[in-house]
């Protein structure tokens, strides 16, 4: 069978000044190829921002290692509000991004030699590898842990974004979408009881799912796995991270999935109980990308994006750009054209 869903394109991060948190990121996370950066007007997504329409920045910067990429969001027509409380590991939403890297300690000892604020200690996962946290100046979490897929071979500190930890209320109760309807079918663990690399104070189910790559869309290559943890914590009340809180606020506002077929991604999550809250049905358009994209939420709120690719910036001052609607749906880019995206890499 197809691949529906074919990695994770991206992680949207809210924050106050795109610019200054892009800088971090290129810095910290070798997020510096630009894939778009384009100011409008956040027409569909009104429904999440008080059913007034909002202007916002938009930037989606890749890693060319490989892995999935950060969109970073700023509002323009309003102060994003920021959380109301310090979110923790367990509270309901996205609570960290996963970044990968081929030498867990040897990153660890490269962000230390740097003296990066918000390093935690080297833990280790339940699994027994090595893991380490880092907050970004804005509060944001960080997981780096070892990554299995590379679209170029390693060569900076991390590779870009192979996963999420989300926070749930129930396992049980979000499992028949993100295992089943998502497709995220291999366990790699699935342990209740405390942890290392969390809280030691608290007790957690945790399960971490995950799909292997594989040559199968055409960004697959590019973004490689997918791992998507669920935390559920059991011996406090969960908080929901957004709420009475916009999309686009302070935080990790969504992860996006690449998809190959939309309309088939539709009849499963309906038929696992999730409608699609915002279809952009024939297109969007962000200036220099184009294509069509849906949002769902899991059992606790949690939005999820999917993106059908119709149109990308291959070299933007010379005008190249490539139509997706004339390939085959599950046949990949050559790595070749994908690496081209290289030549608008930003350098500070």
């Amino acid at each position: 069978m197809s691949q529906i869903i074919t990695g994770i394109q991206q992680v949207g991060i809210g924050v106050s000044n795109a610019g200054k948190a892009w800088q971090w990121y290129r810095k910290k996370f070798g997020m510096d190829v630009p894939v778009f950066d384009d100011e409008a007007e956040a027409v569909l997504m009104k429904s999440y921002t008080g059913n007034d329409v909002h202007s916002r920045r938009a930037i989606l910067a890749l890693n060319m290692q490989g892995g999935g990429g950060f969109e970073v969001w700023q509002f323009k027509s309003r102060t994003p509000a920021p959380c109301k409380f310090d979110p923790v590991i367990g509270d309901l939403g996205i609570n960290a991004v996963c970044m990968k890297t081929s030498d867990v300690e040897k990153s660890y000892s490269e962000f230390a030699a740097a003296k990066t604020e918000g390093l935690s200690e080297l833990h280790k996962d339940p699994t027994g590898k090595p893991v380490f946290w880092i907050r970004d100046p804005y509060n944001n979490l960080f997981k780096v842990m070892e990554g299995n897929s590379w679209f170029n071979t390693p060569s900076g500190n991390t590779g870009g974004v192979c996963g999420v930890v989300i926070g749930v209320s129930d396992i049980e109760k979000s499992l028949p979408l993100y295992r089943d309807a998502l497709g995220l079918q291999t366990i790699i663990y699935d342990e209740m009881g405390q942890f290392d690399d969390l809280d030691s104070s608290c007790t957690y189910r945790r399960i971490q799912l995950e799909k292997d790559q594989k040559d199968e869309g055409a960004f697959s290559r590019l973004l490689g796995g997918i791992k998507v943890e669920l935390v559920q914590v059991l011996d406090r009340e969960p908080r929901t991270v957004f709420k009475n809180r916009y999309w686009g606020d302070l935080g990790f506002i969504h992860v996006c999935f690449d998809v190959n077929d939309m309309e088939t991604l539709k009849t499963n999550c309906e038929k696992a109980g999730y409608e699609f809250t915002i279809d952009s049905a024939d297109s969007f358009d962000m200036g220099e990308a184009a294509g069509r994209f849906s949002y769902i939420e899991d059992p606790d709120g949690t939005l999820i994006e999917f993106v059908q690719t119709h149109k990308l910036p291959i070299m933007k001052k010379w005008g190249w750009y490539i139509n997706l609607h004339k390939r085959k749906k599950n046949k990949p880019l050559p790595n070749w054209m994908l690496n081209s995206m290289a030549l608008n890499r930003v350098k500070d």
